[in-house]
């Protein structure tokens, strides 16, 4: 493999831009005789005269003109790498781990981690992002398998620190035809008498539903039982069952189909989200970064 001068190359680029080695040679604040000797030593190199020269000056030979088009090429990706590892360079980088619960993810997070992303200044940090029921997420983060973790904050966090994200409102999903479809607003219980269909029972609120139906003596009566908001709201939208779900993300699918919601008026229904993570300062610059740009995130 040739040995090929970096330097030598860029000189060569300038001699047959100008056509005249002085004038590059003034450009480059050299000798035009230590570029001479520089193209001679490539000439030799190759095994090819490079130039033609001329009273008006000099043009590339056959040989010249491929070596000019290699050349330019390496000038051109040289000055990339230059400009990207200046970039990275004055950005933070890093890979941050989050895990989320569904409600968390269904709704604006991915809209704010986006939001972060697009900014210039976090270019070269990389985020991870994972699903997990809400149990889940508190020991990942307490574990150290993740930097960040969001769920709702109905549970208890223990050691853990906490900052407020969004808040949501639960509402009632059900089919245009359905008894409930003309109510304003409804209390849980009072769904109690119709089919539902809902997520796992390790879902934080399928548990609070089952939860909320017990203290009335009361049982869900679930038809189907699915791993996802997007296929409660089919088995909704094919009039088999009703459904919980957060009012916003119910408004997504409302528009694809005619899917009433209706508020939930029980207290328990409006929901606030928190980033938990296990210290501050165990957290990288990179987490930092995203821990606070989600905890200005409080609509």
């Amino acid at each position: 493999m040739l040995d090929l001068d970096l330097k030598s190359l860029r000189l060569f680029v300038a001699v047959c831009d100008h056509r005249n080695i002085r004038q590059a040679a003034a450009e480059e604040h050299i000798e035009a005789s230590a570029i001479s000797k520089r193209i001679a030593q490539l000439e030799e190199m190759l095994g090819a005269a490079l130039l033609d020269r001329g009273r008006r000056g000099v043009v590339p030979t056959v040989a010249g003109q491929a070596l000019l088009e290699h050349a330019r090429n390496v000038m051109f990706t040289l000055g990339r790498i230059e400009a990207e590892t200046a970039d990275l360079s004055s950005n933070v980088q890093g890979q941050v781990r989050l895990v989320a619960s569904a409600s968390a993810i269904a709704q604006s997070l991915l809209d704010d981690i986006a939001a972060f992303l697009r900014d210039p200044a976090h270019r070269a940090i990389k985020v991870d992002i994972e699903e997990r029921h809400s149990s889940d997420v508190l020991r990942l983060v307490r574990d150290g398998g993740a930097a960040l973790g969001v769920c709702w904050n109905n549970l208890e966090f223990g050691s853990l620190s906490e900052l407020p994200y969004r808040q949501d409102e639960l509402a009632l999903a059900v089919h245009p035809d359905h008894p409930l479809a003309r109510r304003r607003s409804v209390r849980y219980v009072d769904t109690l008498d119709y089919e539902q269909v809902g997520l796992p029972p390790s879902s934080n609120v399928t548990r609070l539903l089952e939860q909320t139906a017990a203290r009335e003596g009361r049982r869900v009566l679930w038809r189907v039982v699915v791993s996802n908001i997007d296929s409660a709201f089919r088995v909704v939208a094919a009039g088999l069952a009703i459904t919980v779900m957060p009012a916003q993300v119910g408004a997504f699918y409302r528009k694809q189909s005619a899917l009433r919601l209706i508020p939930l008026s029980d207290p328990w229904a409006r929901r606030r989200f928190s980033i938990l993570f296990k210290d501050r300062t165990s957290l990288s610059l990179a987490a930092q970064l995203m821990l606070d740009h989600l905890s200005r995130c409080t609509g």
